[in-house]
């Protein structure tokens, strides 16, 4: 490796650091927050697009902020939901070359260049995570958050998935192929809950810490 090379590397270090710093400061001063995640795809005329809006109207009642990747799609919908009624409103944008730009309904931004730094940062200061219909990311997402559940290297909190129709084929398999093998321990399937009500969501949410 040349000198300059080797340089870069380590400028790149202090880069990486610089972005957890960003992110624990401005986080940490937010009150509880409910990390929502869901494709980008999802157009405004898509009835988890609505689900989204709602669902985040209601953690807005609750006293609950929203997070989400900044986005179009369900990101969008959940930010909405939550500015349209004066609550705390998140986004952490992912910086990509030729796509994601942030929505309009954004109250605190956070620009990332690292995914990793990302992904830390959706975790690290939420009271639940909501699982909205997605593709390969939205997937990365919810299994990441439930190993971490499953090996303890985060708080157990509230993943509910949303949208029983979407996901029933997943869970099904999870519970038929992976448990049936002992992939997956028969307890494993209890960290997650599915449904199709923003109601029934918060009021789990509630429930857990009443509890």
């Amino acid at each position: 490796m040349t000198p300059l090379k080797a340089q870069a590397e380590t400028w790149r270090i202090f880069r990486i650091m610089a972005e957890f710093v960003e992110g624990f400061e401005m986080l940490s001063q937010l009150g509880q927050c409910i990390t929502i995640f869901g494709s980008a795809r999802t157009q405004q005329t898509d009835k988890y697009y609505a689900l989204a809006v709602e669902t985040a109207k209601l953690a807005v009642q609750n006293n609950y902020g929203v997070i989400t990747g900044g986005g179009p799609g369900i990101m969008e919908a959940a930010n909405k939901g939550a500015f349209e009624n004066g609550g705390e409103s998140v986004g952490l944008n992912i910086v990509l070359p030729f796509e994601q730009k942030h929505n309009v309904f954004i109250k605190t931004l956070i620009n990332f260049k690292y995914f990793f730094v990302r992904k830390v940062m959706f975790l690290k200061y939420t009271s639940a995570v909501l699982i909205f219909p997605g593709g390969f990311g939205t997937l990365d997402e919810m299994f990441e958050t439930l190993t971490l559940i499953q090996t303890q290297k985060i708080k157990h909190i509230p993943v509910i998935l949303m949208g029983k129709e979407y996901w029933t084929g997943l869970v099904d398999w999870v519970i038929s192929i992976m448990e049936s093998n002992g992939y997956t321990s028969p307890e494993d399937k209890n960290i997650f809950s599915v449904s199709d009500s923003p109601q029934e969501t918060i009021d789990m949410i509630n429930d857990f810490y009443k509890t």
